[in-house]
């Protein structure tokens, strides 16, 4: 669960980022609780990646789905006042793309900055949060040069026209933890139940246990403007960055 499935649903969204839409079927739907597909690509949301937006269509309707949550099954929620799809119904599924793009771009591009910083000034992560295009990652860092803000955001977009290569694999839990440095927050955030780890590898730069979407390669993250660096607390720093398209 959490790799390949949750509860009842196949997670497409994990096997194929690039993914925007696909065909499936309706297990089950509630005004109340939400919907539940066979296979889907919309992903529900977590490590401070939103969900996605999109839409499924059936039998020439149309339902806006503006969120997930997250249960013994992956519940769509659909927008307000919209039809659902009735159990058994086939239902074309389609992500909103740009929204989808725009967080996969941010969140590559928030992993080439913890990698910068973890690699240069030897800072684990204690937080993040992240919205389409703009983000912010906070760091265990109690002593920060002058031109911090400034190095930063010319290492991590030296970083991405490096156009290093994003793969991504799972492990066994036993083998994930092996690998060296592979929790980068404070916290080991791995559920002790999980099996199976998602490993990340910005190759050459970054490798860490992650369950969000991500681009092929650091280039397509575009260009990375470190907006501010704040202090929120006494060794905590929290930097701001934003896309520049």
């Amino acid at each position: 669960m959490g790799v390949t499935h949750h509860g009842r649903t196949h997670r497409l969204d994990l096997a194929d980022p690039s993914l925007r839409e696909w065909q499936c079927t309706v297990l089950h739907a509630d005004p109340e609780q939400g919907i539940v597909l066979d296979r889907s690509a919309f992903y529900p949301g977590g490590g401070g990646q939103p969900p996605d937006h999109g839409v499924l269509l059936w039998q020439g309707v149309q339902t806006r789905i503006v969120g997930t949550r997250k249960g013994d099954d992956l519940w769509l929620i659909p927008a307000e006042g919209d039809p659902l799809p009735p159990a058994g119904t086939t239902v074309t599924g389609a992500v909103e793309d740009e929204r989808r793009t725009r967080l996969m771009r941010t969140h590559s591009g928030l992993h080439v900055l913890c990698g910068v910083v973890f690699r240069d000034f030897g800072a684990l992560v204690t937080g993040g949060n992240m919205e389409p295009g703009e983000a912010r990652m906070d760091f265990n860092l109690p002593e920060v040069p002058p031109d911090f803000k400034t190095r930063i955001e010319e290492l991590v977009n030296a970083e991405v026209a490096a156009d290093r290569s994003v793969a991504v694999r799972v492990l066994p839990r036993a083998e994930a933890l092996a690998l060296p440095d592979i929790i980068r927050t404070q916290s080991n955030l791995i559920p002790p139940d999980e099996q199976e780890v998602r490993i990340v590898d910005i190759v050459g730069l970054d490798v860490q246990a992650d369950g969000g979407t991500h681009v092929a390669s650091t280039a397509q993250i575009g260009k990375v403007q470190v907006v501010k660096v704040e202090s929120k607390g006494r060794a905590n720093r929290r930097v701001r960055i934003r896309l520049v398209d």
